[in-house]
């Protein structure tokens, strides 16, 4: 297969089937169950901690499985058969977005304290930097932590945050320093049964196996000791990390969308209409050609990525364009199986519908695609 020299040793194979019994067995069968409660529940974070899914990538020392970031590419792939988007999202959230900074330059406290438990799925985290007035924009961000002693106290509020009610705690990000332009922003650890900390949880119309919310920072106060890395480094810690969400979307999509085309293509074979298939009218037989094409290109971006990260290398530029690229894909190749299921496309239990619905965010979450491009120009010196 594509990607052999990826991950196709006996190693790779044996852990992607490993996954794969997993996901079919405790995630796949509950996926209804998920939408109607609106999030997965902590003992399926429990579950992935005791399999060693949390920490694939990290440190033994705390946990970790100390393997390379093309397993953990296994590890995304096979969560897109959970048939659950939303659930898959907030499992990415603990392993890509809320614990990547924190394992990178947290101290070895605070690694001790929240990144070991949230490794064995003891704790569930979230990372809260978008809000009201800043989203893809991060250096618009307003909540603040003003130093007290030996405590910060942060007011403010984050939106659109997933995992709100299961988060045990959140990687925050607020401004430090209001003069120091992107020098003044730091990174905190602050745990939700902090006093001052409530929510309001959003109604989505689509992912909605995770939750997601509005976040309130009311004089919370948390111990400077929380505090990830540098005081105001964060900006340039969440960037960082922001190259781990980034590549959610883009080693994802490809595998998801190849799913949904081959239930579709067997819809369409079996499906007759004005005396044979549909899968054998040419209108149709282009459009499954047309989606393979842009499926397979994405593949190739998703697979340079990989290979990048695996060698530790920067992958900013090509994850920025491979996401653009992916997530208009995803979308491309879900609008156009709606569209070859016909009426059944349209009803919610059909796989084609809830990826019409879901694929939504795709261009928007993590980076809008303006933005990606923008980082993109920049970085080609356009």
């Amino acid at each position: 297969m594509a990607g052999e020299d990826i991950y196709g040793s006996p190693e790779h194979l044996a852990f992607r089937a490993m996954v794969r019994k997993f996901v079919e067995t405790e995630l796949a069968p509950r996926a209804r169950e998920f939408d109607e409660m609106g999030r997965p529940d902590k003992a399926i974070f429990r579950r992935l901690g005791e399999m060693g899914l949390l920490g694939i990538r990290y440190d033994p020392k705390y946990g970790g499985g100390g393997l390379d970031y093309s397993y953990h590419a296994v590890f995304l792939e096979e969560l897109t058969r959970c048939d659950n988007s939303g659930v898959a999202m907030g499992i990415s959230v603990q392993t890509d977005m809320a614990t990547p900074a924190l394992h990178r330059f947290g101290s070895e406290e605070l690694k001790e304290k929240y990144l070991v438990p949230a490794i064995r799925g003891e704790h569930v985290a979230a990372i809260a930097v978008t809000e009201p007035g800043a989203g893809s924009d991060v250096a618009g961000i307003k909540t603040r932590a003003v130093r007290d002693g030996d405590h910060w106290v942060i007011n403010g509020s984050k939106i659109f945050i997933t995992n709100t009610a299961n988060a045990d705690w959140l990687c925050l990000l607020a401004v430090t320093d209001p003069d120091a332009g992107y020098g003044g922003f730091t990174q905190i650890v602050v745990p939700t049964d902090t006093p001052g900390f409530s929510y309001r949880l959003l109604d989505k119309i689509g992912n909605r196996g995770s939750d997601t919310g509005l976040l309130f920072f009311d004089d919370v106060r948390v111990p400077v000791s929380n505090t990830i890395g540098d005081p105001n480094r964060g900006f340039q810690q969440q960037m960082n990390q922001f190259q781990d969400e980034r590549m959610v979307p883009v080693v994802t999509s490809p595998v998801s969308a190849r799913h949904l085309w081959e239930l579709t293509l067997a819809h369409a074979q079996q499906r007759v209409a004005f005396g044979k298939p549909l899968s054998k009218m040419q209108v149709n037989r282009f459009k499954f050609v047309e989606m393979m094409i842009q499926i397979t290109a994405a593949q190739e971006m998703a697979h340079r990525c990989i290979r990048k990260m695996v060698a530790g290398e920067d992958v900013t530029l090509d994850v920025s364009m491979a996401k653009v690229f992916c997530a208009n894909m995803k979308q491309y190749v879900a609008t156009t199986c709606v569209q070859l299921f016909g009426g059944s496309g349209y009803i919610w239990e059909n796989p084609a519908a809830r990826a019409f619905v879901d694929s939504r965010l795709s261009t928007i979450g993590g980076g809008a695609d303006e933005v990606m491009k923008e980082v993109a120009a920049k970085l080609l010196k356009i």
